[in-house]
């Protein structure tokens, strides 16, 4: 049984120890040994992230010492929004085997005209994008042309319905007979998926 480390990042609101955190930490458990880690800004107790570089080294001090406990046969960054962002930052400067993004914050502040595609473009990494329909953060029609013009073997799986944190709304999963349970098991798979055919 080959050795697979999940290395998981917090969005830029909320810590490793959020419920959502916890709650995916305990999924991505079934496929591989998980690691969660949070940044300066956040064990500091401020709310407003680091520049960029300060963020990639934490993320990466993560990633090392998460190396050194497990000594893995393969190795996933997996990111919540801001988390999975430096993931593909990371990844330029690191040897990992894919990146995963739960809601990739393409638009800073949810502006059209500002895009955070410059790493998405850099990466040679495979990477899955895991977005909802109604995530403002990531408007579908401009991640496909950024995925178009990607040199990665990109993915992605599209959360009918669900916001920015993959939440779809009670009315539509009563509406459909679905449960949010069963859209993340769903989730789940696809994540599974994509690392099994990767490492």
């Amino acid at each position: 049984m080959s050795r697979r480390l999940i290395l998981f990042a917090p969005g830029a609101g909320a810590p490793s120890s959020h419920p959502w955190m916890q709650t995916w930490k305990r999924r991505l458990s079934e496929i591989g040994e998980v690691e969660t880690f949070d940044y300066d800004y956040m064990r500091a107790g401020r709310k407003r992230p680091d520049p960029l570089p300060q963020l990639i080294a934490a993320h990466r001090t993560a990633l090392e010492e998460a190396r050194e406990k497990h000594q893995p046969d393969s190795t996933f960054l997996i990111g919540k929004s801001m988390g999975g962002r430096i993931g593909c930052h990371v990844s330029l400067e690191e040897k990992v085997d894919g990146v995963v993004c739960l809601g990739y914050p393409l638009c800073a502040m949810g502006n059209r005209t500002k895009l955070r595609d410059e790493v998405l473009r850099a990466l040679t990494t495979p990477i899955l994008f895991v977005q909802g329909t109604r995530d403002a953060l990531c408007p579908l029609d401009l991640l496909e042309r950024v995925r178009a013009e990607m040199k990665a073997g990109n993915f992605l799986h599209v959360v009918e319905g669900s916001d920015h944190s993959l939440r779809v709304p009670k009315r539509q999963l009563q509406a459909t007979g679905e449960t949010q349970e069963g859209v993340d098991q769903r989730i789940l798979q696809a994540i599974s998926k994509f690392v099994s055919t990767l490492g």
